[in-house]
């Protein structure tokens, strides 16, 4: 399992626009390569039908290979939907993979089996396969329910801290860093992994 995150960053309603359009595209291309694609969270942006980030789980043969094609700053190529004199034509999103630890976080990570509650059909309501899981150094907890399996779960959970452990790594890192990341972002803006155009989000 990969847990892949599309994100807007710090940038405008254009690029949380290109985040929801990327998200339609990166969905339909897993579904042409027979992977196993599931939203497992996401940030409303800052107009309707637009995405600050979206957090995707990816499975199946190919999983690895789609994930590598998206990873990377994604550029979006097309005049301002919101600002019909605004200059700027070149949108940018970042992609970023965080697979699934090589060993397990015994003594790390608590887990407990709890009853999936909300929407889902039958199927959830009635079983214990949700997962709550806590990294106890800090604190993190995450409550997954979107697999049918206890097991299943308990790996999207492991992702899940994973990922947040991550963020929250990035966030305590300091200013002078933060400074460098962006600086880099600023050079990666001319090496995109991916280049689409126009408001269909052609590539």
């Amino acid at each position: 399992m990969i847990l892949l995150q599309l994100s807007a960053s710090q940038g405008p309603a254009e690029c949380a626009l290109a985040v929801a359009k990327a998200l339609h595209r990166l969905l339909w291309e897993a579904r042409a390569a027979g992977v196993r694609a599931e939203l497992v969270e996401e940030i409303a942006g800052p107009r309707p039908g637009t995405l600050r980030s979206a957090l995707l789980s990816l499975e199946g043969d190919a999983a690895e290979t789609l994930a590598q094609r998206w990873c990377g700053t994604v550029q979006w190529i097309c005049p301002s939907p919101y600002r019909p004199n605004h200059g700027r034509k070149n949108w940018f999103i970042g992609v970023a993979i965080f697979r699934e630890p090589q060993t397990a976080h015994a003594g790390e990570i608590r887990f407990e089996a709890c009853r999936a509650s909300g929407p889902g059909g039958q199927h959830v309501n009635k079983t214990d396969s949700a997962v709550r899981a806590t990294h106890l150094a800090t604190g993190i907890s995450v409550k997954v329910q979107t697999q049918r399996s206890q097991h299943a779960n308990k790996r999207l959970a492991v992702l899940l801290i994973e990922q947040k452990l991550a963020e929250l790594a990035a966030e305590s890192a300091g200013e002078h860093k933060a400074e460098r990341r962006m600086a880099h972002h600023e050079v990666e803006r001319g090496n995109a992994a991916r280049v689409f155009r126009g408001e269909k989000f052609e590539p």
